[in-house]
């Protein structure tokens, strides 16, 4: 086989995308935050991470701030700034039904709707689908709310938290200790022959025929580039070489973010899935993973990521690099 040459990302992955700007001075000042909620929009959010959406799942659809509260709530969260709008978030708990669509070949929830007929959508489904601003703007909003969800009590003497610094920081109530979001940084990789095939796993929960390239979580002490050979050495029993870096996505869920590398093996070394994590492992030629794109992102025999993970890009940056 030909060796090919090293390949980038073709475009950002989908949920790295944004253009509302962050000011960290705004969140400390309460009267510049009570004048940017008058004239803001909020973002619903409820337990599930669903917001409401329109046009089909492709546009978010805030709240006017006023139609929330006429003054700022302590919980309200400042995603950032586009033009003349402040951009707001807020964890609700609202009732929501099923609807009518089945998940995805990934199996993923299709949405729900309220009684009114407004759609609510999670950002795993709809985060490819929605524009720059709108998907940084979702993603920062689901990582405050699921940081904030688990963070009620202080780290150090246990006490309850409040929201500060508008949702960007708690205090502890009784040590006041400050603390700040947590993000879990994880490697993604995807391991490829120098040639054409590429190495795909699945985990055994997932659908039939789902696969997805390797990942696994960084540990103490340890450097992306470290935590990429262990991991898949631990995931597939195999050696990887030529690490390098291809570029990184927010993945809050509940406060990741996946930090993509690309990697060569040698697909002759036996594969050795690991146990409990890893149902089964195969090289991919360049050709059947083709055909599953220009399908949709997938065939009978085979499902890939969907098009808001990082490794959805990854694969297809890979596919399109010239031979």
């Amino acid at each position: 086989m030909t060796a090919r040459a090293p390949f980038q990302l073709v475009a950002l992955p989908a949920l790295s995308r944004a253009t509302a700007a962050r000011d960290e001075t705004a969140r400390k000042d309460a009267d510049r935050l009570d004048q940017l909620w008058k004239s803001g929009q909020v973002l619903l959010v409820d337990r599930h991470g669903r917001t409401p959406v329109r046009d089909a799942g492709t546009a978010l659809a805030p709240r006017p701030a006023q139609e929330i509260a006429a003054d700022r709530p302590g919980a309200a969260m400042l995603l950032g700034e586009e033009g003349d709008t402040a951009y707001w978030a807020l964890s609700t708990v609202v009732d929501l039904r099923p609807t009518n669509a089945p998940p995805g070949a990934w199996g993923l929830w299709g949405g729900a709707v309220s009684d009114t007929g407004e759609e609510w959508h999670d950002l795993r489904g709809i985060g490819a689908l929605l524009d720059d601003t709108a998907a940084g703007l979702f993603t920062t909003a689901v990582g405050l709310v699921n940081w904030h969800a688990r963070a009620r009590f202080c780290a150090k003497c246990g006490s309850p938290v409040t929201a500060s610094a508008a949702g960007w920081s708690t205090t502890c109530t009784g040590c006041g200790r400050e603390e700040y979001p947590r993000t879990d940084p994880a490697v993604i990789c995807l391991v490829h022959d120098g040639a054409d095939q590429v190495l795909l796993a699945r985990q055994p929960i997932w659908p039939e025929h789902r696969y997805s390239i390797l990942a696994g979580f960084v540990e103490t002490g340890e450097s992306l580039e470290a935590c990429v050979a262990r991991e898949i050495a631990e995931e597939v029993g195999v050696e990887v070489a030529d690490i390098h870096y291809l570029g990184s996505q927010p993945w809050p869920f509940p406060r990741s973010i996946m930090i993509g590398f690309t990697a060569t093996a040698d697909p002759a070394a036996p594969l050795t899935p690991a146990d409990g994590e890893i149902e089964h492992a195969r090289w991919v030629p360049r050709a059947e993973i083709t055909q599953a794109l220009a399908n949709g992102g997938q065939t009978p025999t085979l499902i890939l990521p969907g098009e808001t993970s990082i490794a959805r890009q990854m694969i297809e940056s890979w596919v399109s690099a010239p031979a």
